[in-house]
């Protein structure tokens, strides 16, 4: 997110914010403002920068939190079916503003279904509109707004601009998805699309949040093995510099099994 979109979002939260607070005023010392994420606290590289932003445009508008502004944080920890429950936990604490992050729309979806009066901020890489959560990018309506990426509908363009990148004879790839997010039947079609007109196959990999991230691992274990199997010929030279009699080179990583 650019600085002036950071902005802008941190901006209208803390108008969500005025609003929700002026309702009930006599009833609690300072605002409550609920975040409502995907991800989990400590398990993604983005949180902790995104968190530091998030309190950083909160200065801007001149809240800082735990002093006249309280956050009540709920992590999915990348299981999207606890959003509902999470969201409407937000919703009986009677927070001023939801702050809604990650996941496309998934977290917006599960704010917006969760109360109709609370008003939503919210930062995702879907189309809101398409998503039914907006009416308008000009004119939002009822109690959502907030900023998207639409990485969704971006992600075709992906696999256009990584044809370009790979081997002329290349002609199959693979898409990592989420079968869990309901953006993910959207973005399978239109990536398959993109393939089919670029004469590619495209393999689908389904990956659950409590499995995709050792499937990751292997995956970067293998592309270390694949490099130091490739490396290995020039190793040679300067192993049997070292006086080794086989011409091995010592190599505390992956070894080659080929």
């Amino acid at each position: 997110m650019t600085r002036i979109r950071r902005r802008e979002l941190i901006l209208g939260l803390g108008g969500a914010i005025t609003a929700g607070y002026a309702a009930r005023a006599q009833q609690t010392p300072m605002p409550v403002i609920g975040y409502l994420s995907t991800s989990s606290v400590d398990s993604s590289g983005l949180t902790g920068p995104s968190l530091a932003a998030f309190r950083e445009g909160l200065g801007e508008t001149g809240y800082v939190e735990g002093q006249n502004v309280a956050v009540e944080y709920r992590w999915a920890d990348g299981y999207y079916d606890r959003l509902p429950a999470l969201a409407a936990d937000l919703v009986a604490r009677k927070v001023d503003v939801i702050a809604a992050s990650g996941g496309g729309d998934v977290a917006s979806r599960a704010a917006k279904n969760a109360t109709s009066t609370i008003p939503i901020v919210f930062i995702g890489g879907g189309d809101p509109v398409t998503a039914g959560l907006v009416a308008s990018l000009a004119r939002p309506g009822g109690n959502l707004t907030g900023v998207s990426f639409v990485a969704v509908e971006l992600t075709p363009k992906r696999l256009e601009l990584l044809s370009e990148l790979v081997p002329p004879q290349t002609r199959v790839m693979a898409l990592l998805v989420n079968p869990n997010s309901p953006t993910t039947e959207r973005m399978t079609r239109d990536v398959q699309e993109a393939a089919r007109i670029k004469g590619m196959q495209l393999a689908i990999l389904k990956a659950s949040a409590d499995r995709i991230r050792e499937r990751l691992r292997r995956s970067w274990t293998a592309a270390r093995r694949w490099t130091y199997c490739r490396r290995r010929p020039a190793l040679r030279p300067a192993a049997r510099a070292t006086g080794r009699a086989d011409g091995s080179a010592r190599h505390t990583g992956n070894l080659c099994l080929s």
